[in-house]
């Protein structure tokens, strides 16, 4: 049972990325899929997150450029980043939570089921 966090690297600001999360030995239909991001030196913030149920939540930063999405075929989540700035740089983790409630991007311990093992993110200026 495991999250791969894919599609990293490093952009020019404006520039775009799409990232991955696949996941094998469960189905992300019964999970609520999250996004956070840990830039050197500052505290985990969440980013954006999926429940099963499709309902989506951003953080305030990131509204209006990121989006995330899902496809069950490929049991996988992404997170399109578009406009990006500088500010997005840092690694990017995905998270599961196995449950039908609404999902959350507050930094809450010991939510998540399952983490990936993160992909970086750089925006040069």
């Amino acid at each position: 049972v495991q999250l791969q966090a894919s599609g990293g690297g490093l952009v020019q600001a404006g520039g775009s990325l799409r990232l991955s999360c696949t996941a094998s030995g469960f189905s992300i239909d019964h999970y609520n899929i999250a996004w956070y991001r840990q830039a050197p030196g500052k505290e985990r913030e969440g980013v954006s997150c999926l429940n099963s149920g499709g309902q989506t939540s951003y953080a305030d930063s990131v509204k209006g450029r990121f989006t995330i999405s899902s496809d069950s075929a490929k049991n996988t989540v992404y997170l399109q980043m578009n406009g990006l700035k500088p500010e997005d740089t840092a690694a990017y983790y995905c998270a599961a939570e196995y449950t039908f409630n609404p999902c959350t991007i507050m930094v809450v311990s010991g939510l998540y089921d399952y983490w990936g093992q993160g992909t970086q993110v750089t925006v040069s200026s």
